[in-house]
């Protein structure tokens, strides 16, 4: 078996093609382009070619943005004020906080300081609880863009059974519950999990969410299973052991483009969505 590639790219370009239409749209009806801000706390090097990524896409979709960058010593006060400020902007449809922070920053209250209707990459706990009970509300862009990908590929969901590798509150717990909306039978792994290779070998979707190197061997993958694979580690290597899962799995996505490119489509899409219900 050699599995299909799970072309995160292609899909990714199809979604930003629809969402450029629809930000045209918005922006004749509001008066102005949908506009994301960005926050980026310190210099990490990753964090910053993330959001130049993201800047750049939001030009290419026919976004505007706002780019906010503090040294590294702000304090947690200093990064809600401004995020409480990005709220109260009229000129602002949504709110992008870039993470990791640095480790003296109370992530989560910079997080809850995003108003839920800005909150387009889904990290409020407002945003999570509305993912979770299927109501209106911004979804975790990177959670929201696997299920694209497993729709996009027609990949069976209901009634079967995911495993997901990760408890990260903006990826392996709101993916689980978006796979459970759509009738899968969910179990949640992590770092504590006995036996995780057994886990693994039962599920027919596998979602690594985890950030550890190739942690999941490709031996581990049921024959015929769908792989989602959202780990990012240094030498473009994902959580999966992808040689070896590529030939038991039927579907699989490539590290990089497979999971990537659709969390930036998502959060643009939700951008323009937040814009054209202001």
């Amino acid at each position: 078996m050699s599995a299909t590639i799970i072309d995160g790219t292609r899909v990714a370009k199809d979604l930003l093609a629809q969402t450029r239409q629809r930000a045209m749209q918005v922006e004749t009806t509001i008066g102005r382009k949908p506009c994301l801000a960005t926050v980026l706390i310190g210099d990490d090097p990753a964090s910053h070619t993330y959001v130049r990524m993201k800047t750049n896409r939001c030009r290419t979709a026919g976004l505007d943005s706002r780019s906010h960058h503090l040294p590294a010593a702000t304090t947690t006060t200093e990064a809600v004020a401004l995020v409480e400020s990005l709220s109260r902007d009229p000129g602002v449809d949504g709110i992008l906080v870039q993470h990791p922070m640095p480790a003296h920053i109370d992530e989560r209250a910079v997080f809850e300081a995003i108003s839920p209707d800005k909150d387009v990459d889904g990290v409020t706990a407002a945003s999570f609880a509305s993912m979770a009970l299927g109501s209106n509300g911004f979804r975790s862009c990177t959670p929201a863009g696997i299920m694209l990908l497993l729709d996009s590929f027609d990949i069976d969901i209901a009634g079967r059974y995911a495993v997901v590798v990760g408890r990260s509150p903006i990826l392996g717990k709101p993916v689980g519950m978006l796979l459970l909306g759509r009738d899968a039978t969910v179990t949640f792994c992590h770092s504590r999990t006995t036996d995780l290779a057994a886990r693994v070998a039962e599920a027919d979707i596998v979602v690594a969410a985890v950030g550890t190197p190739e942690l999941i061997k490709g031996d581990w993958i049921k024959p015929g299973a769908a792989v989602i694979d959202a780990g990012y580690n240094p030498g473009n290597v994902g959580d999966v052991e992808y040689a070896v899962a590529a030939k038991r799995a039927a579907f699989i996505t490539p590290v990089p483009g497979g999971v990537g490119p659709t969390t930036i489509a998502v959060l643009l899409q939700q951008t323009v969505m937040a814009a054209d219900t202001h």
